[in-house]
C-alpha cells in the first residue's frame, strides 16, 4: 500500500476517493447514533426501567464525553496517525455499544454511553483531517462537500432506522445495530485507507489535555443541565464560572508552553474563527428545530416514530443535493455568498415552520424542511473547507477537532435554548387556555397526553386540544429564534468574509478557496497590505507549523 507521505500536493493520494468512502462510512456510524437513541427513549423508560433524569443522562453522557474529548482526541490522533485513531475509536465505540445492549440498569447504560462518546471523539475529527492529508488542493472542496453531505444524512437517517428497529425489536436493537455498522466501517478503513504514520512530537501536553477536557466538560454540562437546574441557579452559575476559568487557563497555558497541544493563535485568523462561529449557528438552528419538530410530528400529528423519522426525508434529500454540489457553487459564487445564501435559505425555511398550525398538512411542513435542508447543504462544506484552508496542512488535526467541537456546542446549545423557550411558552399558553390545568400536564406535551389518557373523553379532548395548540404556539417561538439567528449569521457571513480569504495551508499546497474571480479582485484592492495570491501564507507566525 502507498502511504500518505507519497501524496502529491496537487493531485492527492492515488487511492483518495476509495479512502473517502471509508471515511464517510465511519462518519455515518457515529452521527447516526444519537438520533437513533432519541427514538428509543420511551422504550428505555419502561424496559430498564429509567426515570426522566436517567433518560437525560443516557443521552447527555455521550454528548458530554464526546465534546470534552474532541480536542484531546485530535491531538492524540495526530501523534498516533489518523488511521490508527479511526480504527481505535471505532473499536471502542463498537465495544461500548455491544455491552450497552446488554445493560440491565440505567447506571450501567449511562457509563457505557460515556465510553461510546470517547470512541466517537477519535473518529469524527480524524475523518476531516485525513481528507486534508489525502486530497490535493483542487479536489479537496469536492471531498469535503461529500463528507458534509454524509454527516448531515447521518443525522436524519437515525430516526428512520430507530423507528424501523423499534417496530420489530426491543430498545437494545438501537445499540446492537452499531456492531455490524462498525464492522463495515472498520473493514473499509483497513482495506481502503492507506497507512498514515503519526507525527512524532515532544512531551505530551498533560496540563493542556486536562484543562481542555475539564473546561469543555463543564461548559457542555452547564448548557445541557441549565434548563433543568435553572440558568441562574447557584449550581449553573458556579459551573459556568468554572468553565470560563478552566478554558482561560487552558488558553494561557497553551500560549506559554513550548510544546502546546493546540496552538490557539489560530483563532486570530478571521476566516478560521468566523467559519467556526457560522457552523455553530447552523447546528444550533438544526438541532433546535429537530428537538421541537419531532415532538410536533409524533404528538400533535400523532405520527409513529417511523413515520416521524420519514418526515425528515425531504430535508435529507435537499441537503444531500446542495451539499454534493456546494463546491461548484462556492467556486462560482464565492465562499461568502454561498455560506450567506445557505444561512438565508435556512432562515426562510425556519420562518415557514414557524407558521404551521396544529392541522397543517404534511406536504407544507415537508416543503419548509426541504428549504432548511437545502440551505444547510450549502453551508457545511464551504464553512468546513474555510476552517481547514485557513491553517497549514500539518495543523489539519486541530482544524478537524475544532470543527467538530463547534458543531457539537452549537447543537447542544440549540437544544438547551430552544427547549427552555418552548417549555416556558408551552406552560404559559396552556395555563392561559386551561386555568385549572396543573402539573404534570403543564410540564410538557408528552405528560399532557399521558394525563389525557386517564381522563373522561370530554375532559381529555379539551386538554389535548389546548395542549397541542399551546405546544404549536410555543414551537413558533423556538423556530423564530432559530430563524433570527441564521439570518444574523447570513449578514455576518457577508460582512465578515467580505475582506477575508482563507490562508493557504502551505506554500506548496495552494487550495481552491472557492472564491470567485471578482472576490479575489476585491480582496486585492481592499487589503493592499496583504498578499492577494491564493497560495500566500497569511498564517500568523505563532500559528505556523
Amino acid at each position: 500500500m502507498g502511504s500518505a507521505s507519497t501524496t502529491d500536493p496537487d493531485q492527492g493520494h492515488p487511492r483518495r476517493w476509495a479512502a473517502l468512502a471509508a471515511l464517510c462510512t465511519s462518519l455515518v456510524v457515529v452521527t447516526i447514533d444519537n438520533t437513533v437513541l432519541n427514538t428509543a427513549l420511551p422504550a428505555l423508560a419502561t424496559g430498564l426501567p429509567a426515570s426522566t433524569a436517567d433518560l437525560q443522562w443516557i443521552n447527555n453522557a455521550y454528548t458530554l464525553v464526546f465534546a470534552a474529548m474532541l480536542i484531546t482526541a485530535g491531538s492524540l490522533g495526530a501523534r498516533m496517525g489518523q488511521r490508527l485513531a479511526l480504527t481505535g475509536g471505532l473499536t471502542v465505540f463498537a465495544l461500548g455499544s455491544a455491552i450497552a445492549a446488554t445493560a440491565d440498569s440505567a447506571g450501567q447504560l449511562i457509563g457505557l454511553r460515556a465510553v461510546m462518546g470517547l470512541g466517537a471523539a477519535f473518529v469524527m475529527p480524524a475523518t476531516l483531517s485525513t481528507i486534508v492529508t489525502l486530497f490535493g488542493a483542487r479536489e479537496r472542496p469536492k471531498a469535503i462537500a461529500l463528507w458534509s453531505a454524509t454527516a448531515g444524512l447521518g443525522i436524519v437517517i437515525g430516526p428512520i432506522a430507530g423507528g424501523l428497529l423499534l417496530e420489530h425489536f426491543s430498545w437494545s436493537s438501537v445499540f446492537w445495530i452499531n456492531v455490524p455498522l462498525v464492522a463495515i466501517a472498520l473493514g473499509a478503513v483497513l482495506v481502503l485507507l492507506p497507512p498514515m504514520p503519526g507525527r512524532p512530537g515532544g512531551r505530551l501536553d498533560i496540563p493542556g489535555l486536562l484543562l481542555s477536557a475539564s473546561g469543555l466538560a463543564a461548559l457542555v454540562d452547564v448548557i445541557v443541565q441549565g434548563p433543568e437546574r435553572g440558568w441562574l441557579s447557584t449550581t449553573s452559575l458556579a459551573e459556568a464560572a468554572a468553565a470560563v476559568l478552566l478554558l482561560a487557563a487552558f488558553a494561557g497555558w497553551e500560549l506559554r508552553t513550548a510544546e502546546p497541544m493546540v496552538d490557539i493563535r489560530v483563532f486570530a485568523i478571521r476566516a478560521f474563527s468566523l467559519a467556526g462561529v457560522l457552523l455553530a449557528v447552523t447546528f444550533f438552528a438544526l438541532f433546535g428545530l429537530l428537538f421541537v419538530l419531532t415532538q410536533y410530528l409524533q404528538l400533535v400529528h400523532g405520527y409513529s416514530p417511523l413515520k416521524a423519522g420519514l418526515g425528515a426525508v425531504p430535508f435529507a434529500l435537499a441537503m444531500a443535493a446542495t451539499a454534493a454540489t456546494s463546491a461548484r457553487t462556492a467556486a462560482r459564487l464565492g465562499t461568502r455568498h454561498t455560506i450567506a445564501g445557505g444561512l438565508a435559505l435556512m432562515s426562510l425555511g425556519l420562518a415557514g415552520v414557524s407558521l404551521v398550525s396544529t392541522g397543517t398538512p404534511y406536504l407544507v411542513i415537508a416543503a419548509a424542511m426541504a428549504v432548511v435542508g437545502a440551505g444547510m447543504g450549502l453551508i457545511m462544506a464551504p464553512a468546513s473547507a474555510a476552517t481547514v484552508n485557513a491553517l497549514p496542512r500539518e495543523k489539519a488535526p486541530t482544524a478537524g477537532s475544532i470543527n467538530s467541537v463547534v458543531r457539537e456546542l452549537g447543537g447542544v446549545l440549540g437544544i438547551a435554548v430552544v427547549g427552555t423557550v418552548v417549555s416556558a411558552s408551552y406552560r404559559d399558553h396552556l395555563e392561559a387556555a386551561l386555568p385549572g390545568a396543573s402539573a404534570p400536564a403543564t410540564d410538557d406535551l408528552t405528560s399532557a397526553h399521558l394525563v389525557a389518557a386517564h381522563l373522561p373523553a370530554e375532559a381529555a379532548g379539551r386538554l389535548l386540544s389546548a395542549a397541542d395548540q399551546a405546544f404549536t404556539t410555543a414551537m413558533h417561538s423556538g423556530t423564530w429564534i432559530c430563524a433570527a439567528i441564521t439570518l444574523v449569521g447570513a449578514v455576518t457571513a457577508l460582512l465578515g468574509f467580505a475582506r477575508t480569504a482563507p490562508a493557504a495551508p502551505s506554500a506548496d499546497d495552494q487550495p481552491d478557496l472557492g472564491q470567485s474571480d471578482q472576490e479575489q479582485s476585491d480582496l486585492k484592492q481592499s487589503d493592499p497590505g496583504q498578499p492577494a495570491v491564493a497560495g500566500a501564507d497569511r498564517t500568523p507566525a505563532g500559528a505556523r507549523g
